[in-house]
């Protein structure tokens, strides 16, 4: 079953609406974009009202970093629904057609079943299947925004991250936030290119929403449209990376603190200069549902060590950066194709767009938020859990 999966060149069809008309109306409140085809016809199947312009944006953005940063401070005690699954996930895999580890250590595709069909039992399987192989792939999906909001509400105990300023989809409330190029500030789109694809930092690899007090476990990205070629995504295993570490070089990380920062800046209410939302959070973190630890860093967004001099902490940050980034052994690409859902756990990921498509690519995310990150000093990592061969060879420590 494939009724949105279509060409991304394809043509209008009859179920799209009136474009000429519509256009004509966006035009008339000088709003002249409208989304790729096949959004339309997925928002029209989904009964997404354009006629107001798109995309959304929220109308009260914070306007202070003070403001902003009180955002979310709160929330209810979350339980992960991958805690309730079995362990075997048998409700979920054998109802599907095929199931396919892309690679050891990372990723791993389902066919044949839709994302919209799953019972709850299905559903918590699917959240510790995402906890254990870090991100799951799923083409061929009929998921609407509406859909993919009440998804993410399950996966977050009914909380999700609903931006203060991010492009989103129309009228279902927030929540659904774009994956659109044409929905990024003028400037931004300007100093991107295919020589320096991310400039100051921005768009590499990163983790989403990192500053919040409670940020994201599980986010769901649907592709509606894609270019023909180009624009993969990649995922790194930040429990791979930290079994990357000599036990020695862990045992100095372990109950460490970093300082995190935001996407965006707002006006700082004390000193009147734009600044980012800052968080502490422990740079290796204990997933509740596997209960491994993750390196919990990305080039991004994390500022510095806390408790340590800069140039320590760049030394180590850009030391820990090149394990995550570099190995490609606990990585994974992955090439999309139009109606495309991935579903990955930013509690023990980073991930990146490769910057080569000059085609248009439209996607729908929603994050769903978790618990305040925690190190456990007595959790393992996933090597010494699972019991992994190879991981603790001991030939390049140094000798005198």
């Amino acid at each position: 079953m494939s009724p949105i999966a279509l060409d991304a060149t394809t043509s209008a069809e009859p179920d799209v609406p009136d474009v000429p008309a519509l256009r004509a109306k966006l035009a008339a409140v000088n709003i002249n974009e409208l989304p790729p085809a096949n959004t339309q016809r997925r928002y029209a199947k989904a009964g997404i009202d354009l006629s107001n312009g798109y995309p959304y944006y929220p109308p009260n953005k914070p306007q202070t970093v003070q403001e902003a940063s009180r955002i979310r401070a709160t929330r209810s005690d979350y339980v992960d629904p991958a805690t309730r699954a079995d362990p075997a996930k048998k409700a979920l895999l054998s109802a599907a057609t095929k199931v396919t580890d892309l690679t050891v250590n990372i990723g791993t595709e389902i066919e044949g079943l839709q994302l919209k069909d799953l019972t709850d039992q299905q559903r918590d399987e699917l959240a510790l299947l995402v906890a254990e192989r870090s991100v799951v792939f799923l083409r061929d999906q009929d998921v609407s925004p509406q859909f993919q909001l009440e998804l993410g509400e399950y996966f977050g105990g009914g909380e999700v991250e609903r931006h203060p300023q991010a492009a989103q989809v129309p009228g279902v409330g927030g929540g659904v936030t774009l994956i659109w190029e044409k929905s990024r500030p003028a400037a931004v789109r300007g100093a991107r290119s295919h020589r320096v694809p991310y400039p100051n930092g921005a768009f590499g690899w990163h983790t989403d929403l990192v500053h919040e007090h409670f940020p994201p476990g599980y986010t769901h990205l649907h592709q509606d449209t894609v270019p023909a070629v180009g624009g993969d995504t990649l995922w790194a295993s930040g429990y791979a990376a930290y079994d990357k570490l000599s036990p020695a070089f862990r045992a100095v990380l372990d109950g460490l603190n970093a300082v995190y920062r935001s996407a965006h800046k707002y006006p700082d209410a004390e000193t009147g200069q734009e600044a980012y939302i800052t968080r502490t959070h422990p740079l290796v973190r204990t997933h509740p549902a596997t209960g491994w630890k993750a390196l919990w860093i990305n080039r991004s967004m994390t500022l510095g060590i806390e408790g340590f001099d800069q140039a320590e902490s760049d030394a180590i940050l850009d030391y820990l950066h090149g394990v995550y980034e570099r190995s490609t052994d606990i990585q994974v690409r992955w090439k999309w194709t139009p109606g495309t859902s991935a579903i990955w756990d930013n509690r023990a990921t980073i991930h990146t767009v490769s910057f080569d498509y000059d085609g248009e690519r439209h996607g729908t995310r929603v994050s769903s938020l978790a618990e305040k990150p925690v190190f456990k000093p007595d959790s393992q990592s996933r090597a010494e859990t699972l019991g992994l061969s190879g991981w603790g060879a001991t030939s390049h420590r140094v000798s005198f």
